[in-house]
């Protein structure tokens, strides 16, 4: 790549950095007040915890096709993907919101080891969907912008972050879902 073009991309990817400072810091605290927010009369959305489970584990696959599509050398399905992951991930994060401004948290019941895994994985992913909001965007840029050296270094940390999060999330509704009134 020419110096030029390098130069036209790190004013493009310039650009993307204060957006991606922004998203971390805003999405985060944006679901910490709106978790504790209670719509009024309003039916509870019970039906959304399985259906937001099953688009983690639709991200997770979707992850996988995307890295193995990448190692094909196929870009464009690998791009696809990503960006249907992305899409996922969002429409999760819309739906838990909606679920939690409507509806009280269930409590575990389990005991003894269970209940120390599960709050082990519940712990890490709740810390992990917060780190990982970063580096998929940063990922994602270095990716768009044709950054492709950083991309790929950082996307050796971005996806088993990312892929861990999303197959966590389902492990947390399986593990709680006995417990859902």
């Amino acid at each position: 790549m020419s110096s030029a073009n390098q130069s036209i991309d790190a004013v493009k990817a310039a650009k993307y950095n204060k957006w991606i400072i922004v998203l971390s810091v805003v999405i985060p605290i944006a679901v910490a007040v709106l978790f504790g927010v209670r719509i009024p009369n309003v039916e509870p959305l019970s039906f959304l915890p399985p259906i937001y489970a099953a688009t983690n584990a639709l991200t997770a696959c979707i992850l996988i096709g995307a890295f193995l599509a990448i190692k094909k050398k196929n870009v464009q399905l690998h791009e696809t993907l990503i960006k249907v992951a992305m899409g996922l991930s969002l429409l999760f994060l819309v739906m838990y919101v909606a679920y939690h401004m409507t509806s009280d948290s269930t409590k575990f019941g389990g005991e003894g080891f269970i209940k120390y895994g599960y709050y082990f994985i519940l712990i890490t992913h709740i810390i992990l969907s917060i780190v990982v909001i970063p580096f998929v965007l940063i990922t994602y840029v270095r990716g768009i912008t044709n950054d492709i050296a950083r991309h790929r270094k950082i996307a050796k940390i971005t996806f088993p972050l990312w892929l861990y999060v999303a197959v966590t999330g389902v492990l947390v509704y399986i593990l709680i879902s006995p417990y859902y009134v």
